[in-house]
């Protein structure tokens, strides 16, 4: 049950809403038609996250359409994800945003208080790797996490991996972010006791392929408890990790 929808039973409890207003509240505009987006307000009631704003192809004008819609409906925290620094220098001009431009990651409202059971470790396998695994870190943190980053910790020098084997045994979900042959999942899944995010990245050589061979062996890799999101899914990696992070019953 989504914190929203346990705020509402809980106002019944003290009578601050009949049953009849609580069940309005809940029924009152599933979705709000702007024109050009159906933004969906029960998308939090339904699964524990509101909806995210993915930037890219959208106008400025758009996209703050959209804050101010989601402000209005008291929405605390907004993700603004692939958003170019040309929009978002727009943006900044009617609305309040926090621009992480090697993330390409914006946030309207303060990040929340960690409120997950453990910390979502981020891993690279290089430096170029951070534009996606900034994107998982800051998606992670927007929706409550405490995260820690582990960059540049590939399998060209493992020992800076193992020295940091203490944050990848603590972790309650691991976001390995690594392109050329994606190696770095299957090192981490093979130490970590949790689950492993496997995030393929299009940095690489020619035979990468854009990142489908750090897809590829993410796929077969052979350690036990790695998912695989596609490539350069920062997003989707952070927002599972979150998931994980957020389940009853899985406290260390």
């Amino acid at each position: 049950m989504s914190k929203k929808s346990l705020e509402i039973l809980n106002r019944i409890k003290t009578g601050e809403l009949t049953p009849e207003e609580a069940m309005l509240k809940l029924r009152l505009e599933p979705y709000e038609d702007l024109g050009y987006v159906k933004l969906d307000h029960h998308r939090e009631l339904r699964q524990g996250i509101a909806e995210v704003i993915y930037g890219a192809g959208k106008t400025a004008e758009q996209i703050s359409g959209i804050c101010t819609a989601l402000l209005n409906r008291g929405q605390e925290v907004i993700l603004i994800t692939r958003i170019s620094p040309e929009v978002a220098a727009e943006v900044k001009k009617t609305i309040p945003l926090n621009y992480h431009e090697i993330a390409r990651v914006g946030i309207v409202g303060n990040m929340p208080k960690p409120d997950g059971f453990g910390k979502v470790v981020v891993a690279t396998g290089g430096t170029s790797d951070m534009p996606v695994a900034e994107e998982a870190a800051l998606t992670a943190e927007a929706l409550g996490n405490e995260v820690v980053r582990l960059y540049d910790v590939g399998v060209a020098g493992l020992h800076r991996l193992l020295s940091k084997i203490d944050i990848v045994m603590d972790a309650q979900a691991i976001v390995a972010v690594a392109g050329m042959e994606g190696a770095l999942p299957s090192v981490v899944g093979g130490l970590a006791d949790c689950p492993v995010i496997a995030v393929p990245t299009s940095v690489g050589y020619g035979a990468n392929f854009g990142g489908l061979s750090a897809l590829l062996t993410m796929l077969n890799s052979c350690a036990s408890g790695v998912c695989v999101v596609n490539i350069d899914n920062g997003f989707g990696g952070g927002y599972l990790a979150s998931m994980i992070n957020h389940q009853k019953g899985l406290k260390k």
